[in-house]
């Protein structure tokens, strides 16, 4: 660890952002782990309200993926291809 106080500083601010990403990227994940759950299940019965909860699902990733764009915790074109290929497992 440096001694220099702006180096100290630098530090505090890279360990609270990391942490502040890291909710922000596990909200991302946790809801994909729903979302591709709820498609397994869709897939299997096929019933009405399996699809209708399967895409509330994906309605909610792609909430977050924006979220985390809008914040710049992730990069407009990875967001990009992390919906894409969410929309094309539901196909």
């Amino acid at each position: 660890m440096s001694q220099i106080k702006t180096n100290t500083k630098n530090h505090q601010i890279i360990l609270r952002n990391r942490s502040h990403n890291k909710k922000y990227k596990l909200a991302i994940k946790t809801s994909i782990k729903k979302y591709l759950v709820s498609v397994k299940n869709a897939q299997t019965d096929l019933n009405k309200e399996n699809t209708v909860i399967c895409q509330n699902n994906l309605s909610l990733v792609y909430k977050r993926i924006d979220k985390a764009v809008k914040r710049k915790v992730l990069h407009k074109n990875t967001a990009a291809r992390k919906k894409a290929k969410l929309a094309k497992i539901m196909i």
